[in-house]
């Protein structure tokens, strides 16, 4: 399993990529493995501003449907689009291809209290 050293981790297995005061936001390589193929990516919030660890939409798998939570509050100003017609990405590239959102954080602090690699990593028994 792939888990960057420069992007922050939650116990929810959301990832977070910072720019400036910008974050795209995804979900980590052993949150897919554990959901299996995933079929559809569902995230209606764009122009909607959502709290840390509000539901920002939701990942179908072939067997399972699962909430995603928001790592950080913010403004959800991009989808990734392609997510619609290809949401296998999130299988095949889910640090890359395969991110969510891009959001406008609220509070860039908050990002101090996310997992770093290491803790996420002993989070799963890694």
């Amino acid at each position: 399993m792939n888990f960057p050293e420069d992007l922050k981790y939650t116990k929810e297995h959301e990832w977070v990529r910072v720019d400036g005061e910008y974050a795209v936001i995804g979900i980590t390589d052993y949150a897919q493995g554990e959901l299996g193929d995933i079929v559809y990516v569902d995230v209606e919030q764009l122009d909607e501003e959502v709290d840390k660890d509000g539901v920002f939409g939701s990942v179908e798998a072939v067997k399972t449907v699962s909430d995603l939570f928001m790592p950080v509050g913010g403004l959800v100003e991009i989808l990734n689009e392609r997510l619609d017609e290809e949401p296998e990405l999130v299988n095949s590239d889910p640090y890359g291809e395969g991110w969510m959102i891009k959001i406008k954080m609220a509070d860039p602090s908050q990002v101090d209290g996310l997992l770093t690699v290491a803790q996420y990593k002993e989070l799963i028994g890694q």
